[in-house]
């Protein structure tokens, strides 16, 4: 509305908001609250959540349904998450160096378990078939949480980078390069018990397409120069990628068993001397014990000698104490214990927990 004439002011209504720019700012305003050491109490509402929604719907529906968002995690928002983070750095050398150090490191882990396993196996076995089972358990779990429980550490601006590039590698190892050694490691029972590869078809090309996303956010960034703070839409890519982090952990908690957790069997675990438990006992003394002292002693004495930069040995370290991943479930076929895998995965998931987050306090303070 306008007044016309000599010193004529002139009255305008206040302009309606974008609502596209609303949606942004209050999108880039939730990320903070969504990330870093805000996303760590998404294990408890996990876990209690799903109590809830047990009592509410069945343990059964709700397991089955949580399988189901497990896996639209591992396809769907951890490539988003991978991609945008490799679409916001400059894929130099020293990047490359870190992907080879990665993939040494994960083969020592699982040649540690290898060794581990055939001094156990007198203890737990016998002879033949019994023995390669218990040495394909051991070996296969030794495979840790880094996509859903070890995603935190994606959150440390200090360790994000060679933390991703540690997720895809391992996502390759978990799916593609254990199934083989498995497959291989004693080829004559295999043959004749196994006419096909026991891994479902999605989960064997998972590694290849979860790969893909880096890869290409890499050739994208190096040839255009493009970030997710180049576009409007960039605040989307950051969003997705943030909540992919406390989803992540909300499955970790969902996945915690508390039938398995009672005063009985937490007895059997510390004091038994045969059974399931006592496998377990003996899986989690290799993952939570051994291993991490393994890596702080080696590769602690390479960074403190200066031939590791600390934000490796960091990561190396975090990883080496994430629990045991829920996905080595889907390794059951290759002839692994299903009832010690699962029951090792909810107590290094219980265990493991309080040394995780406070490795990944301290590593905020100083890499954040």
């Amino acid at each position: 509305m306008t007044c016309s004439g000599e010193g004529a002011t002139l009255l305008r209504l206040p302009a309606i908001p974008d609502r596209r720019e609303t949606i942004f700012d209050v999108l880039e305003a939730v990320i903070p609250y969504i990330s870093g050491l805000y996303t760590l109490p998404w294990i408890a509402v996990g876990f209690f959540g799903n109590l809830l929604l047990g009592h509410m719907f069945g343990e059964k529906r709700v397991t089955a349904a949580m399988k189901k968002i497990g896996l639209v995690l591992l396809f769907v928002f951890i490539p988003i998450l991978l991609f945008k983070l490799f679409l916001n750095i400059d894929f130099r050398a020293q990047e490359f160096d870190f992907a080879l150090l990665a993939l040494a490191f994960m083969a020592f882990l699982y040649l540690l378990a290898y060794i581990y396993a055939r001094r156990q196996a007198p203890r737990f076995t016998g002879d033949g078939s019994e023995r390669v089972h218990f040495l394909k358990t051991v070996i296969v779990n030794q495979g840790r949480s880094a996509a859903f429980f070890g995603s935190a550490i994606l959150a440390i601006d200090g360790l994000r980078i060679p933390a991703a590039i540690y997720i895809t590698l391992l996502g390759i190892y978990l799916f593609a390069i254990v199934p083989y050694l498995l497959a291989h490691l004693h080829g004559r029972e295999v043959a004749a018990s196994e006419t096909k590869n026991p891994l479902p078809r999605f989960l064997r090309v998972f590694p290849w397409y979860l790969a893909a996303f880096p890869i290409a956010a890499t050739v994208i960034h190096a040839q255009t120069g493009v970030t997710t703070a180049t576009y409007e839409w960039g605040v989307l890519l950051d969003f997705a990628a943030a909540v992919t982090i406390p989803a992540a952990l909300y499955y970790v908690g969902s996945g915690i068993r508390l039938a398995d957790v009672t005063p009985d069997k937490l007895r059997q675990l510390f004091f038994g001397h045969a059974g399931e438990l006592a496998k377990v006992r003996m899986l989690l003394l290799l993952t939570m014990v051994i291993t991490p002292v393994v890596v702080a002693v080696l590769f602690g004495s390479l960074w403190m000698l200066g031939l590791l930069p600390a934000a490796w040995f960091a990561v190396l370290l975090l990883n080496a104490v994430l629990p045991i991943t829920s996905t080595n479930m889907f390794l059951v076929p290759y002839g692994i214990n299903r009832k010690v895998t699962a029951l090792s995965v909810t107590w290094s998931t219980l265990f493991s927990l309080p040394l995780f987050v406070v490795l990944l306090y301290l590593m905020s303070q100083i890499f954040g």
